[in-house]
C-alpha cells in the first residue's frame, strides 16, 4: 500500500485549490500511477503559519511500480508542473504532494537535495493526514510504530480535531 497526501492552498494558472488537487491526480494516472481509493476533500488551516491561506487535502492509495526515488521524482515533477515554487519551508503552495507510506516499509533516501523519510515523519501529527487517511483505511497502522490510525487521531489536540472540515469541490 503506498499512500500520498496532495495539498494546495494557493491558485495556480489552472485554476483553484480544487483544479490543483484533482490535475495533480490527473497526472499521477498519466505515469501509471493507479489511484486506488481517494478520500474526501478536507479543509485545514496552515501550519505553522495561521494567517496563510487554508489548505484543501486529500490522500490517496495508489498502485505503481515505481520504486521510491522515482515515484518522488514524479511527484516533484507534477508539483513542479502545477507551478509549487519551493521557498521557505511551509509557504504557501499551489501544489504539495508528500508520500506518507510505501508498503509499510521503513526508509530514508536522498532526491533532487530534498530529504525524504518514510513514513512521513509529520504524518502522525497532521489532522490533514490522518482524518482523511482513517476514511479510506481506517484500520492503518504505522509501520515502525504499529500504533493505529486512531491511536494517532486520539491523540490530536480538541483545537486540532475542529479546525479540520470535509469540504466538497466549489
Amino acid at each position: 500500500m503506498i499512500l500520498l497526501g496532495i495539498g494546495s492552498n494557493l491558485s495556480s494558472s489552472y485554476g483553484d485549490r480544487f483544479k490543483n488537487i484533482d490535475m495533480a491526480l490527473s497526472a499521477l494516472d498519466g505515469y501509471g500511477i493507479l489511484i486506488k481509493k481517494q478520500s474526501s476533500y478536507y479543509e485545514s488551516i496552515a501550519l505553522p503559519n495561521k494567517n496563510d491561506p487554508k489548505f484543501i487535502n486529500v490522500v490517496v492509495e495508489v498502485d505503481t511500480e515505481l520504486p521510491p526515488v522515482d515515484l518522488a521524482s514524479v511527484l516533484i515533477f507534477i508539483e513542479k508542473t502545477l507551478e509549487r515554487e519551493r521557498g521557505k519551508k511551509n509557504d504557501p503552495r499551489t501544489c504539495d504532494i508528500d508520500l506518507l507510506d510505501y508498503n509499510n516499509q521503513v526508509f530514508d533516501f536522498e532526491y533532487n537535495d530534498l530529504h525524504f523519510t518514510v513514513p512521513h515523519k509529520q504524518l502522525i501529527f497532521r489532522n490533514f493526514v490522518l482524518i482523511p487517511l482513517k476514511e479510506i483505511i481506517p484500520d492503518w497502522k504505522h509501520p515502525k510504530t504499529k500504533e493505529s490510525v486512531d491511536d494517532f487521531i486520539e491523540k490530536l489536540s480538541p483545537a486540532d480535531k475542529n479546525s479540520i472540515l470535509k469540504v466538497k469541490k466549489s
